[in-house]
């Protein structure tokens, strides 16, 4: 049999929450406890203000981002910062899943938002790649 997928939807902006809530509750109970309060939003794609600010030009480059200050410049004392956030953008990450067609979407997701919990931790990106590649 055939699979057509023409009564398949693209996943929605509520399907790909609930598959990040899904792989951060997948965590390790360590590593969640270290992400702390950060939200996690997902949206479409990232805002002209945040592709302008990064120099991105194509919107499809850009699947994650995490907004806050991490938690290592944080000042006990000091006023609360704004709350960290972490962003996952639908439309870029549905790109990459097609275009790679050898992990599933679930498990896409799951490494954007480990990344950018990374970030939230303090980790800089050749940080995580090291730490990615120790794992593969």
């Amino acid at each position: 049999m055939t699979q057509t997928w023409n009564d398949q939807a693209a996943p929605s902006l509520d399907d790909f929450a609930r598959l990040a809530e899904a792989a951060f509750a997948g965590l390790p109970d360590l590593f969640r406890q270290a992400a702390g309060e950060v939200v996690i939003r997902v949206d479409d794609f990232a805002d002209e203000q945040t592709l302008n600010d990064l120099e991105i030009e194509d919107p499809f480059e850009l699947t994650g981002l995490y907004s806050g200050v991490h938690i290592g410049e944080r000042d006990a004392m000091g006023p609360a910062p704004e709350p960290s956030r972490i962003f996952l953008y639908r439309r870029p990450i549905l790109d990459e899943w097609c275009e790679r067609g050898d992990v599933g979407l679930a498990e896409i997701i799951a490494h954007v938002l480990i990344h950018e919990i990374g970030h939230h931790l303090g980790l800089d990106d050749d940080q995580i790649h090291a730490i990615e590649d120790e794992d593969d």
